[in-house]
């Protein structure tokens, strides 16, 4: 039995139903789970000192392309809109292999991190060289975070008339055997499970109606989620409408891409018939707000989803689209889009947190057991230092998101802790940094 015991809290913020607020607070696990919130709690084993922190549920990430963080600020990609950007983008991504995924999922998931993350899905949907979804959980087994690799793929190339070219798509019986394959191998559907597997064709103008409408299928006879792209910008809709006949929404629905073990990225440009759609079935939405402004994509609907009642989560989505990784950054830039968009009364700082927290683990198909600190949940949990400059005048520290630090001082997954100090203790990131940095540079010279 190991027991780590956290002490004398400024604030806890719980997420739980009715969203307490703990003062002065202590938690304290054991064997992964939070097993007592309250105050003078003792324990034989680990103390971490908590004093002039908030503590908060780990940041839940619902979107992510973890290769990407070896092509962040690529010329010629910086001032496109998405299919501008994704053709730069896709000849440089021709040459990664197994060393470039594992390395750059490294970095991306130690960037996460750092910004409160304990739990994180990603979308990788190429595999060149000989690359494949092993990679990318070997790189966060290593890391220490809980795991939602999804298995995306390509199947219709340019001259199909797709938008990737031809090298990156694969045949779709190759594809629906790998997704086999690694549900089988990886997938874990037990309580407090560090690594689930979900079935993620790419995107509607990247692969065929049979390969969204099989992938469904195989998705629910393995008890797996699926993932996607959906109406992301203007031209996602256009799209839609000259091919298909129909909006995004109703394309999904025809094919069986709507319900609780479906979530969708960006939902940018959702009507009220498809916000309607997804609150019905309960569909989750991966809101990506930097990405969004980076690609010019517009804001999402976030407040018309939430009073609806559709399941919203954070993204951080490619770093190459981004350019960063920091999901606490994501919070405050969603609670800002909204004020814009609809009035400085749209969103609160906790209500934006509350997203980032307790709502990606909704939409995960985790919010039994992670997002919240709760007895019987699992000890994902951020510790935030507001003795410092940050904070410094703030007259609610637990307002992280309009004044607050944006790095963690310390991140515990499962009850481990995988940042302590703002250090790490599970990887040497610094000879990570380097052999990324090293292998961007060898793409840089091979185009």
């Amino acid at each position: 039995m190991s027991e780590v015991l956290i002490q004398n809290a400024h604030t806890a913020l719980t997420m739980d139903d009715t969203r307490r607020e703990l003062r002065d607070a202590d938690i304290l696990i054991r064997d992964g789970v939070i097993v007592e919130l309250g105050h003078g709690l003792t324990t034989g084993g680990d103390v971490i000192d908590a004093k002039n922190c908030v503590v908060t549920p780990g940041l839940v990430n619902t979107h992510h392309h973890l290769y990407q963080t070896l092509t962040r600020a690529v010329p010629g990609g910086q001032d496109a809109l998405l299919f501008g950007w994704l053709q730069t983008l896709y000849p440089i991504w021709s040459h990664f292999g197994p060393e470039e995924m594992f390395t750059s999922a490294q970095i991306g998931l130690a960037e996460l991190a750092l910004s409160g993350c304990t739990m994180t899905s990603d979308h990788l949907y190429l595999f060149p060289n000989g690359a494949t979804l092993d990679d990318t959980i070997a790189a966060a087994q290593e890391v220490g975070l809980r795991f939602h690799p999804t298995r995306g793929a390509m199947s219709i190339g340019e001259s199909d008339g797709g938008l990737p070219p031809d090298s990156l798509v694969e045949k779709e019986r190759l594809i629906l055997d790998d997704c086999i394959r690694v549900v089988d191998r990886f997938h874990d559907a037990s309580p407090g499970a560090m690594v689930r597997v979900g079935l993620a064709p790419c995107s509607p103008f990247s692969v065929s109606r049979d390969l969204m409408r099989d992938a469904a299928l195989l998705a629910r006879d393995k008890g797996v989620m699926l993932h996607t792209h959906l109406a992301e910008n203007l031209e996602d809709i256009a799209y839609s409408l000259a091919k298909f006949g129909c909006r995004p929404g109703q394309y999904a629905e025809e094919l069986g891409w709507v319900g609780d073990d479906v979530w969708h990225a960006h939902c940018v440009k959702l009507d009220g018939a498809e916000i309607d759609l997804f609150a019905r079935t309960k569909t989750g939405v991966a809101h990506c707000p930097c990405s969004n402004c980076r690609l010019g994509s517009g804001i999402a609907p976030v407040r018309a989803m939430r009073d609806a009642g559709v399941p919203v989560g954070l993204g951080v989505d490619g770093s190459a689209s981004n350019d960063a990784g920091n999901l606490i950054g994501e919070a405050r830039q969603t609670m800002l889009l909204q004020r814009v968009a609809r009035g400085a009364d749209a969103m609160s700082a906790r209500e934006a947190l509350e997203i980032a927290t307790r709502g990606g683990a909704e939409v995960l198909g985790r919010g039994g057991e992670c997002g919240q600190l709760r007895v019987g949940y699992r000890a994902d949990i951020a510790i935030w230092d507001v003795s410092g400059v940050e904070s410094a005048g703030s007259w609610d520290p637990a307002a992280l998101l309009l004044a607050g630090p944006t790095r963690v001082r310390d991140l515990i997954v499962e009850g481990k802790e995988i940042v302590r100090d703002g250090q790490f203790a599970t990887f040497d990131l610094a000879s990570a940094i380097v052999r990324q940095n090293k292998l961007a540079g060898q793409l840089a010279d091979k185009v």
